[in-house]
């Protein structure tokens, strides 16, 4: 009866979230003695049961959406062409780009047959973003104004149409505010594309 009583609690907290750390379910079987093999074994039966998902070590998901990876590595956000794609600002079809301070392995990453991309940012560089609505869930994505700096920031291509897009709708008292965090060549990089004649 207990053990049924914690799989309906790690039910409820799958539903609830968009993805679950290890953690979080041996603190709802703390009270048995032998939480660390029950709460293994209680993963590996809901992952051969098809009801839940590894998405990375330690986090797990039901959801098959890629972009809640990003929880899986915070302090992160959705950045670059993804966070580009959020806000209609290109249309063409892209991966999740994970941008956090965190030390991981950079580049190109596939699991369960999701690719994703990480990218690495000092500290200092983790503002601009937003929480968005994915779904049933909202998820961190950086806004237009600091995907702009970020592709340049990561030497990024930028074409000419998404450029115009981009300076029509951005903020510019915003991005001239993130600027000052940034070293002078970023801040003269960033403002020579914005005053760039079309």
């Amino acid at each position: 009866m207990g053990k049924q009583k914690y799989l309906k609690q790690i039910e409820e907290l799958f539903r609830k979230s968009p993805v679950v750390e290890y953690s979080s379910i041996e603190r709802i079987v703390r009270e048995d003695k032998k939480k660390n093999e029950y709460s293994k074994q209680l993963v590996r039966n809901l992952i051969l049961g098809g009801k839940i998902r590894r998405l990375t070590n330690g986090w797990y998901t039901l959801h098959k959406n890629p972009e809640f990876i990003v929880f899986c590595f915070k302090p992160a956000y959705l950045g670059l062409q993804d966070a580009l794609s959020f806000h209609n600002l290109w249309e063409q079809e892209t991966i999740p780009i994970i941008i956090t301070t965190r030390k991981v392995r950079v580049g190109i990453r596939n699991i369960n047959e999701m690719k994703f991309m990480i990218r690495r940012v000092d500290k200092r560089y983790l503002f601009g973003f937003d929480y968005l609505k994915s779904g049933n869930f909202y998820i961190p994505c950086s806004d237009i104004e600091k995907t702009f700096i970020d592709m340049v920031y990561f030497k990024e291509k930028i074409s000419e149409e998404t450029l115009k897009t981009i300076k029509k709708r951005a903020d510019k008292e915003k991005i001239n505010l993130y600027l000052k965090k940034y070293p002078l060549r970023l801040r003269k990089k960033v403002e020579n594309l914005l005053n760039r004649k079309a």
